[in-house]
């Protein structure tokens, strides 16, 4: 019995030195994430780690589709953004003089480019869509 009895002191002491020895720190919150304050080096492990988990592909913005496109695909789609660029670029410059929008009306192949006064030195750039007929337009101010 005495022995059963030195057992729990014993086992007491070490219970009572474990709880003295464990300090006790303040806990601070901080961000990891940029966005909310966090340090900014985070962000790239953060992305690259979103990155590594995303397993969705968004149909509509053609995001992620880009790793499934083969090379030939990707530069086809560089290339025509290129032309399409310059191809705007030139009607754009038939259609400002000095820079001012110049009211008119500019035909390309496909598509047909009409600028008209609204007064007050408000225009309506609308772009209509020969092979379709949908249209799309905006308001500017000179």
């Amino acid at each position: 019995m005495k022995q059963r009895h030195w057992h729990c002191l014993a086992l007491a002491g070490l219970c009572m030195g474990a709880v003295q020895a464990a300090g006790a720190t303040e806990m601070v919150f901080g961000f990891l994430n940029p966005s909310f304050g966090g340090n900014p080096l985070n962000g790239s492990v953060l992305l690259s780690s979103a990155s590594a988990t995303n397993k969705h592909i968004d149909a509509a913005n053609g995001i992620g589709a880009a790793a499934q496109e083969s090379q030939l695909q990707q530069f086809n789609d560089i290339l025509e953004r290129s032309i399409l660029s310059q191809l705007s670029t030139a009607a754009s410059s038939k259609l400002i003089s000095n820079g001012q929008l110049i009211p008119g009306t500019l035909e390309t192949g496909n598509f047909k480019i009409d600028i008209s006064d609204l007064g007050g030195g408000t225009l309506r750039v609308t772009t209509t869509d020969k092979a379709t007929g949908s249209s799309t337009s905006f308001e500017v101010g000179q």
